[in-house]
């Protein structure tokens, strides 16, 4: 019977429907309640210089790092995750989801005009927040805005906690990362003499867990690049004993069997540390619905020589070979990943802003980043769309590294200069091999990873330190593709 209330009703359903339909794209909800539309927390944890060979989820032999390792065998390891050598050009290709040849022109420095995950995420509702090493201001060239304690609102971030906002470390008020640190959270500039005897890892990972703790209607996302393990290599809060706490500890004893002593109980810490910040999470409820990620920057320091799997590793920090990029990558959602899984997919540091916007369930728009693909399904045990190679392309300005650009798959490594190398069997990168000494396999792969390198802009300048005149940018570089894309 068409009767005119049925038709009303049957209107006011549709539009609930729709309503809720809306909802499940929208962050901003006003019904949090409804856990099937709520996107995940995200926690993104990255190390300070320090490579896969260090864990003991990858085959590490002289640290013990059992929560990390927990958390590769309750979510997913990846085994190809790949950053720059060093930490800048990484930490802007990470937040920005850009390659390096699009937006990286100086060592310690993110323009402020680029858009990060923070932007994306604050933007669809969430409440964010960053602590560690920030050291991306301009500080060390002096940019215009470099003493601006806003910088980490302008990138996204409500809350912050932080090591070398507007101090560098040499500067008047500047100072070390460990004990005693100097450190600028939320407005506030906490001295040497405000955090005495304090570890600063302790401050700013309590940072952390304090803001996990809230209660909140919204999502959150926190990005915590730590700032262990980096030099210098000086004893933890487990290991400094009756040792005076000041700033005066911070200096590293000159053998190199203390240092290494001291290399081992700093990672051993971060994976503690790491271990405080998933608890936390769990203790707070949040688990089940809190994605949390943990990666490094870039390789382990030159200094620090490691056994794993029965070799012995000498960190490659600031060099292309796969000791220099080739990162650990652990991903944990409860019941989302699958368990103890491991995954030998590509994954390039543009790929987390993808894979952010995915979770949060978002459109990338005109504004986003083009370079990134999402791997949130191969987190939640699905195919995805795997990538068949990664690039790097390379100019710190910043020391006498000189740049390089490559292109690679999880075998096989092309430099712009024709060097071609078989990395698993070849880690040092001594055997150029030459056209036809590839094997069939090799071959292929060689005209593969040459069509990306044909699509790529120029190399960088091979010199360029940190008074390089020449600075080249591409960013309306048409997206990379080879034939397999």
């Amino acid at each position: 019977m068409n009767h005119p209330l049925c038709w009303a009703h049957l209107l006011c359903v549709l539009i609930l429907m729709g309503t809720d339909n809306l909802r499940g794209q929208s962050l901003n909800s006003d019904s949090p309640d409804d856990e099937r539309t709520q996107p995940p927390n995200i926690i993104l944890i990255m190390a300070d210089d320090v490579s896969w060979e260090c864990f003991g989820c990858y085959g590490a032999e002289d640290y013990q790092t059992p929560h990390i390792d927990s958390l590769a065998n309750r979510g997913i390891r990846f085994n190809h995750c790949y950053s720059t050598p060093i930490c800048t050009p990484s930490r802007v290709k990470i937040m920005t989801g850009q390659y390096s040849f699009r937006n990286y022109t100086h060592f310690g420095y993110l323009n402020p005009q680029d858009k990060t995950f923070g932007n994306l995420l604050q933007s669809a509702g969430y409440e964010t927040a960053v602590a560690g090493k920030w050291q991306l201001n301009g500080l060390y060239h002096k940019a215009e805005g470099c003493t601006d304690s806003t910088r980490p609102h302008q990138a996204g971030f409500d809350e912050y906690c932080l090591w070398q906002l507007t101090k560098e470390k040499n500067a008047v008020g500047g100072g070390e990362r460990f004990w005693s640190p100097p450190l600028e959270s939320n407005g506030q500039f906490l001295s040497s003499q405000d955090n005495a005897n304090q570890y600063g890892p302790d401050i700013m990972s309590d940072f952390v867990c304090d803001f996990i703790k809230r209660d909140r209607d919204k999502p959150f996302f926190v990005y915590y690049p730590t700032v262990l393990v980096h030099s210098p290599f000086v004893p933890t809060p487990d290991t400094i004993g009756d040792q005076p706490r000041d700033h005066s500890a911070n200096k590293a004893p000159k053998n190199k069997p203390a240092q290494k002593a001291n290399f081992v109980a700093m990672v051993n810490y971060l994976d503690k540390i790491v271990g405080k910040i998933v608890r936390t999470v769990e203790e707070a409820g949040q688990l089940d619905n809190t994605l949390i990620l943990f990666t490094a920057d870039n390789g382990t320091n030159r200094g620090i020589a490691s056994q794993w799997n029965g070799q012995r590793i000498q960190g490659g920090k600031g060099g292309t070979k796969d000791m220099g990029t080739h990162v650990p990558m652990v991903a944990y959602w409860k019941g989302h990943t699958p368990i103890g899984s491991v995954c030998d997919d590509l994954v390039d540091f543009t790929d987390f802003y993808a894979t952010f916007a995915e979770a949060a369930a978002l459109t990338l728009g005109e504004d986003d980043p083009i370079d990134g693909r999402s791997v949130l399904p191969q987190i939640n045990g699905d195919k995805g769309n795997p990538r068949d190679w990664v690039l790097c392309h390379y100019q710190p300005y910043w020391g006498s590294v000189p740049g390089a650009q490559y292109v690679r798959d999880q075998q096989f490594k092309l430099y712009r200069d024709g060097t071609f190398y078989l990395v698993p069997n070849d880690l040092k990168e001594l055997n150029d091999l030459a056209k036809g000494e590839a094997g069939e396999r090799g071959e292929t792969a060689r005209g593969q990873l040459k069509s990306v390198l044909q699509n790529a802009p120029p190399a960088p300048p091979a010199k360029g330190g940190k008074n390089a005149k020449l600075r080249p940018i591409h960013p309306d570089w048409p997206v990379i593709t080879n034939g397999n894309d």
